[in-house]
């Protein structure tokens, strides 16, 4: 008889881009030829994405993990692990010693590639449903109190206080009321809400949930970008699993309270990012920005008082309840001033250790670069970083050592976003960069708005002689007067802040505005010419 082995290989969407799926057939194969007694769970990704497909092999209650794995190293590798050696040139020793993870304070991620995420029992032993039970017993005020207190912030880019928002949706006395997780993840370099639903979806209904105990919201939504198919897989399977075992429905956990959520795929509109014309969308419109005021928290979905966050905030909250009872050090504790808890930095662009690092405010920019990233793949210097989506700014190599905070990245002219970081390194034409910005913009405005709408367009024309040495001094004046006016007169942050990323490149680089001719167009440029 032989023992039995239990492997992990994760079927999150960016393992299996590059074979997991394969992978787990060929394991699969190889174990019955060899009458191996084999479970295979597959689970989300650890978000170690230069070692996928990543294969975990439990052995004396210990992960040890193996990868990049290909399927033709599939038999070498279980003739090993079957006799109880780790020489396969894959090995990587215990998964949770590798230093890129062991570095890391997951808080939001702590399950996330550790089970099947679609098996409820696991997400118990995993400590899943405490937050929920910890919510069932306290009364609404007494949540959103201790969200409150935890200076959890909207990690969608605004940063606002989510016990706030949730606060002035349990004033209202208007019902229904509504939860929004806007699931729109559009910002390039960022993938941890695709990686959250594929990977634990259960920890976003179960804030999700929670964030109607608070509010008094008898029906949740989570509108997620159609460019998402298997999260969107999962998360319907997860409602499935939730309606079945009565997590969902009319009396949650005995608390008296209904919730109910439904799932919407989006339409591939960058802009339903922000939140009222993702509530267009979801109203069956066209996703174009409102006015403001009334707010959402007043006047929301369908003019109703409604809770929006994302992916990660909402996720969160499970473990700032599941901490209220003392079991783990309370979430405010982490960070730095303002900036409390962990963020889900995401390394993606020029870098040699693309994935996601969870780590409290405050780490630099510097460290999760080199110390986690590996540097650019390229192997030269790393000459810009982009951090907070396509609209947020470039920063210079020279400026690697600001703290990833909230405050310090607005005290040097970026942002946080959506905590994406895309690295770049010494032969990027930073003046393409703005340009491409420019162009961004008017391919995914909603039109709304004239600044932004007829800004974008003459920003990029403008950009774009510059490049070619036409009138250069005059043509920098006049891109800096077209991003005061987007600035200052666009509705929303899509026109708002695409000057951002422009006049940063220019500011920082300004011999690549200056410089002669281009000898070859930007290759993104002529795909998105509005």
């Amino acid at each position: 008889m032989t023992t039995p082995l239990t492997l992990f290989i994760p079927r999150d969407a960016a393992a299996r881009s590059v074979g997991a799926d394969a992978v787990a057939r060929a394991v699969a194969a190889e174990g019955e030829r060899r009458g191996l007694d084999l479970t295979i769970i597959r689970t989300g990704s650890r978000g170690l994405f230069w070692l996928e497909p990543l294969v975990e092999v439990v052995r004396d209650g210990v992960r040890y993990g193996f990868g990049p794995v290909t399927p033709d190293a599939v038999s070498g590798l279980l003739a090993g692990v079957a006799a109880g050696r780790d020489d396969h040139p894959t090995a990587l020793g215990p998964v949770e010693a590798i230093p890129y993870l062991a570095r890391q304070r997951r808080i939001t991620f702590a399950r996330c590639g550790l089970a099947d995420p679609l098996d409820l029992d696991a997400y118990r032993t995993l400590g899943g449903l405490k937050g929920l039970h910890a919510a069932a017993r306290l009364s609404p005020e007494a949540i959103v109190d201790a969200v409150t207190e935890s200076g959890l912030r909207g990690r969608g880019g605004a940063g606002f206080p989510a016990g706030i928002k949730w606060k002035t949706v349990l004033q209202q006395p208007d019902a229904p009321k509504y939860v929004c997780c806007n699931a729109d993840e559009g910002d390039s370099g960022t993938f941890a809400d695709r990686m959250l639903m594929e990977g634990d979806p259960f920890t976003l209904l179960e804030g999700m949930a929670i964030a109607g105990m608070a509010t008094g919201a008898t029906q949740g939504f989570v509108y997620v970008r159609s460019e998402y198919p298997a999260a969107i897989a999962t998360l319907s399977a997860a409602l499935a699993v939730w309606r079945r075992h009565g997590l969902l429905g009319a009396d949650i956990l005995g608390s008296g309270r209904a919730f109910d959520i439904t799932l919407r795929r989006g339409a591939g509109a960058y802009i339903c990012g922000e939140e009222s014309a993702m509530l267009e969308s979801l109203e069956g419109k066209r996703g174009q920005v409102r006015i403001k005021p009334p707010i959402p928290a007043i006047a929301g979905l369908f003019g109703r008082p409604t809770v929006v966050n994302n992916v990660l905030t909402l996720a969160t909250v499970p473990m700032i309840l599941a901490a209220a009872g003392g079991e783990t050090p309370p979430y405010q504790t982490l960070g730095v001033g303002r900036s409390t808890g962990t963020q889900a930095f995401q390394l993606a662009g020029n870098i040699r250790h693309g994935g996601l690092v969870e780590l409290p405010f405050g780490v630099s920019l510097r460290t999760l670069i080199e110390a986690f990233g590996g540097g650019t793949r390229s192997g030269r210097p790393v000459r810009a970083v982009q951090v907070g989506g396509p609209l947020g700014a470039f920063l210079p190599a020279g400026a690697l050592d600001v703290p990833m905070t909230y405050e310090a990245l607005a005290e040097a002219g970026a942002m946080l976003g959506h905590g994406g970081i895309v690295v770049f390194d010494d032969t990027v034409d930073m003046a393409a960069q703005a340009e491409f910005s420019f162009h961004f913009c008017a391919e995914e405005s909603c039109g709304k708005c004239t600044p932004c709408r007829i800004g974008a367009v003459r920003g990029a024309e403008t950009v774009a002689k510059i490049r070619r040495g036409q009138e250069v001094e005059a043509n920098l004046t006049l891109v800096a007067d077209l991003c005061e006016l987007m600035t200052d007169g666009s509705l929303c942050a899509m026109g708002g802040l695409t000057p951002m990323p422009v006049l940063s490149a220019i500011r920082h680089f300004p011999e690549d505005f200056r410089a002669q001719p281009p000898t070859a167009a930007h290759p993104h440029l002529e795909e998105v010419t509005p």
